[in-house]
C-alpha cells in the first residue's frame, strides 16, 4: 500500500523565571506525570517533555521509556554513563541515545540494551544531510514530533516491529531532502512500513505554503507522523489481523483503485456534505486515507486530553446553565477502555481552547466537528488499539 501526502525564547532568564512560577503554582505528582509535564527529582522544578537540562538546578535530563518518566541524571564516576538521581551508586548505569550529541534526542537507551540508540531513534533509516546548513535544526523538529508519536505508541502498548523483525513490513523512517537539481520533490507517505516525511515539512514557512495550497485547516509535523503511522497500523491491526471486513463496513471498500481515487480527489475536491461522514476533506479520498485521518485524530484526542489531565484543567462555562459544557479532566486517557469517556470529555476542552485561541487572534486548535458517524469511526480505532471486540456498525456511505 502506498499513500501520498496531503523559536527558541530569546531570554533564558525569562524562561527560567516562568518555569519557577509554574513550579510554584502546579504541584506535580511524579506518579501521575504525563506528556510535557514532569518534575525534577533533584529540585522539584517542573519539566517538559523536550527539556534536556533542568533550568533550575542544571542536571542533565533523560526520558526513560521503561517508566515513562523524565529523569534527572548525574555523571557516573568514570564519566562513561549516567546515574538517575535517587537510584544510588550501585544502580545500573544509564546511557543517553547517541543522537543526543546532535541535540535531537533526550531519551535514554533502555536499561540493559546493547543498542546505542533509544527506542525511537533506532527506527531511523535516512536522516538529513547534516553537512548542509540548517538541516540539523530541521531534523531536531522532526525528531521532536516523532518522539511524541513514540510516546503515544508505547503508552498504548502497540506493536512496533522493526525492519529486522519484519523485513517486508516493519516500521522505518526516512527524512530525505528534495533533489538539489530541482528534478521532482520528495513525497510524504507510507509504503509497507516505510514512512517518508519530506524534510521541507520541518520548515514552517514551506509547510504553511503547502497548507494554504492544499486548502487544509492545519498542517503539522506531528499530524504527518500520526497520519502516516495510521497507514502502518492499518496493515498491522486490520489487514494482518483479519479485520478487513469489519473495517470495510465502516470506512468503505479499500480495494478501489487508490491512484484513481487520489486523482479524482485533486481534480474534483471532496463531495458535498462530506463533513457529516469524514473528519477531514482528505479523508474522503479513499478508505485508506479515511482510516489514517481518523487514526491521527484519535491520537490527537487521547494525547491532548492527557495534557489537560496533567494540568488539572476543568471547564465550567457559566453561560451553559445545563452543565453540558462542564467537565473536569481526571482520568487516564491512554488506559481508558471506555471510548465514551473520551468522547464526552473532548468537546468541552476543544470549545474552551478554541475560544482561548481566538482571544489571541489565532486559528482554532481543533476546527473539526465529531458527528455520530465520525464518532463511530473513532470508536473503531479505539477498539482496535485496545484489542476490544469490534462492534457491528451500519455500512459506510458510498
Amino acid at each position: 500500500m502506498l499513500s501520498c501526502e496531503e523559536g527558541k525564547l530569546s531570554n533564558a532568564n525569562w524562561q527560567q523565571n516562568c518555569l519557577v512560577c509554574v513550579h510554584r503554582l502546579v504541584d506535580v505528582d511524579e506518579s501521575q506525570a504525563s506528556m510535557k509535564l514532569f518534575s525534577c527529582q533533584s529540585c522539584g522544578q517542573v519539566l517538559f517533555f523536550e527539556n534536556t537540562y533542568c533550568e533550575s538546578c542544571g542536571h542533565r535530563l533523560g526520558y526513560c521509556t521503561e517508566t515513562s518518566r523524565l529523569l534527572a541524571l548525574e555523571s557516573a564516576a568514570d564519566d562513561k554513563g549516567w546515574l538517575a538521581i535517587g537510584d544510588g551508586v550501585d544502580a545500573p548505569l544509564r546511557f543517553l541515545c547517541t543522537n543526543a550529541e546532535y541535540d535531537v534526542c533526550n531519551w535514554l537507551v533502555p536499561e540493559g540494551s546493547a543498542d546505542s540508540l533509544c527506542v525511537a531513534c533506532r527506527y531511523n533509516h535516512v536522516i538529513p544531510d547534516l553537512t548542509k546548513a540548517g538541516n540539523q535544526e530541521l531534523w531536531r523538529r522532526l525528531e521532536q514530533a516523532k518522539h511524541r508519536l513514540f510516546y503515544s505508541l508505547l503508552l498504548l502498548n502497540l506493536p512496533i516491529p522493526t525492519r529486522a523483525e519484519n523485513p517486508t513490513g516493519g516500521l522505518v523512517f526516512n527524512f530525505p531532502d528534495d533533489p538539489e537539481n530541482g528534478e521532482g520533490k520528495v513525497m510524504t507517505g507510507h509504503d509497507e512500513g516505510i514512512i517518508t516525511i519530506a524534510l521541507r515539512e520541518a520548515d514552517d514557512a514551506e509547510r504553511e505554503k503547502m497548507r494554504v495550497k492544499m486548502g487544509e485547516y492545519y498542517r503539522t509535523l506531528l499530524g504527518h507522523f500520526r497520519h502516516e503511522v495510521g497507514h502502518f497500523y492499518w496493515n498491522i491491526l486490520v489487514r494482518d489481523a483479519g479485520n478487513e471486513k469489519a473495517c470495510r463496513t465502516l470506512f468503505g471498500d479499500h480495494t478501489q483503485d487508490y491512484g484513481m481515487a487520489l486523482q479524482q480527489h485533486y481534480e474534483n475536491g471532496p463531495p458535498a456534505g462530506w463533513q457529516e461522514n469524514y473528519v477531514s476533506s482528505y479523508a474522503t479520498t479513499h478508505p485508506w486515507e479515511d482510516f489514517a485521518e481518523t487514526w491521527a485524530h484519535y491520537l490527537h484526542i487521547v494525547d491532548t486530553l492527557q495534557t489537560a489531565v496533567a494540568f488539572g484543567v476543568a471547564v465550567s462555562p457559566t453561560v451553559a446553565k445545563d452543565g453540558s459544557l462542564s467537565h473536569a479532566f481526571n482520568f487516564d486517557t491512554y488506559a481508558a477502555t471506555s471510548f465514551k469517556e473520551l468522547l464526552v470529555a473532548w468537546p468541552p476542552l476543544t470549545l474552551a481552547v478554541n475560544a482561548l485561541n481566538r482571544s489571541m487572534g489565532q486559528p482554532d486548535m481543533y476546527p473539526f466537528v465529531i458527528t455520530p458517524t465520525i464518532a463511530e469511526k473513532l470508536r473503531f480505532v479505539h477498539d482496535l488499539v485496545h484489542g476490544l471486540p469490534l462492534v457491528p456498525v451500519a455500512p459506510a456511505p458510498q
